[in-house]
């Protein structure tokens, strides 16, 4: 089972208070997706709740900044959380009826990994939205990203 290290978390303090994906979600439904975790993966509680909250922060930077090509771009682990989220369809697509203007932001990885740099300029892009980042969630940056960069997707 994975242990959960004491986090560091961290947002840019120019822009106010850190926002926590776990406030948005309803209840039930985010203890519904990390037991999907902790059923899937070797989480325990905390890091199961770690991990989802940075897919949920990675998600709704991407729907926030839809449009504006910006190859965001998940770590390794933080995108087994957004898995987690869009595969749960009912609730992603009230995801994006919500935080997306009503449009469904679809994913469309690539076979091929990147090693641009864009993981680690999306961290900062979420903690730039105002999201709380766990950066070890992110350490992973120079070997993955694989998502495509468009407008609509990522």
């Amino acid at each position: 089972m994975a242990t959960a290290a004491a986090p560091s978390r961290t947002a840019d303090p120019t822009i106010g208070p850190v926002r926590s994906a776990r406030d948005i979600v309803p209840a039930a439904l985010w203890e519904k997706q990390a037991g999907l975790l902790m059923r899937d993966y070797p989480y325990d509680s905390v890091m199961a709740e770690r991990v989802l909250g940075q897919g949920y922060a990675y998600l709704l930077t991407a729907m926030n900044h839809r449009g504006e090509s910006l190859g965001l771009a998940p770590s390794k682990i933080v995108d087994v959380g957004v898995h987690t989220i869009i595969l749960d369809t009912v609730a992603y697509a009230e995801l994006c009826e919500q935080y997306n203007d009503g449009h469904f932001l679809h994913h469309v990885p690539l076979v091929e990994s990147k090693n641009d740099g864009s993981v680690m300029k999306t961290a900062h892009r979420i903690a730039a939205d105002g999201w709380e980042v766990d950066l070890s969630l992110w350490a992973d940056a120079p070997d993955c990203g694989p998502c495509h960069p468009g407008n609509d997707s990522h």
